[in-house]
């Protein structure tokens, strides 16, 4: 399929998709594809019973529903994901910002996509200095990661990746079972951390910071990080 008609397939699906399971679909959405990297962003996503809950400080109540709700609808996108491309989806992350009504999917395929090259790894300006400072966050969260790299997707879509980052206390829970409570955790805090560094990042990148988003494969030991940018000018080629 082409990859702008299968990015608006895409889009059109998790639109119809969220607005079936939750009463109320996103105001927008928007899929890119590059190489192995499936990003879908929404906006304008927040249904009246969940605001009602966040005006009555039961946030938390609302992550809980939405992550429990993923469980099924993760199995229905990476289905039609891997219907619509030549790859199976071997990673699926997702997170929202329910403040500003706004969230993320992201689908690794197993393998690039044939008619597009893998993205080239930390290739932007700066590409150095922002990883460092990812760096020092993740090591002041939990530990220093064993691996972490960049992809600038498009002038507005950063994906970070780690590797290694979780400690023994961590593996202990995820052992456990207890992915729910650790996701819920570290969403909040990771986000606290990476927004203290919103003017640090927004100096590397010379552009606008609007929204982060980070999620977590647990049996991986994985994380993506999603920028979401607005850059002030051209500033992505070395």
């Amino acid at each position: 399929m082409v990859k702008t008609k299968l990015e608006k397939t895409i889009s059109s699906y998790i639109g119809r998709l969220l607005r079936d399971h939750f009463g109320r679909g996103p105001g927008n959405v928007v899929c890119t594809v590059s190489g192995p990297y499936v990003v879908t962003q929404f906006s304008d996503f927040l249904s009246p019973m969940e605001q009602s809950l966040m005006d009555s400080d039961q946030t938390v109540y609302v992550e809980k529903t939405r992550d429990l709700m993923m469980e099924t609808l993760t199995k229905e996108v990476t289905s039609f994901i891997e219907l619509n491309t030549e790859g199976r989806v071997a990673e699926f992350y997702y997170d929202w910002n329910l403040t500003d009504k706004t969230g993320m999917m992201i689908a690794v395929l197993t393998a690039p996509d044939k008619e597009h090259p893998l993205p080239e790894i930390d290739d932007y300006k700066n590409s150095g200095a922002l990883i460092e400072d990812i760096i020092q966050i993740t090591t002041a969260v939990q530990k220093p990661p064993e691996e972490t790299y960049s992809i600038m997707q498009n002038p507005r879509t950063l994906l970070i990746v780690r590797k290694g980052i979780f400690i023994l206390l961590e593996k202990e829970l995820i052992r456990l079972g207890f992915h729910e409570t650790l996701r819920i955790t570290k969403r909040n805090l990771e986000k606290r951390f990476l927004f203290e560094y919103k003017e640090r990042f927004e100096e590397h990148l010379d552009a606008e910071l609007k929204d982060i988003f980070v999620d977590w494969d647990f049996d991986g030991d994985k994380s993506f990080i999603l920028l979401h940018l607005k850059p002030s000018q051209k500033v992505f080629d070395k």
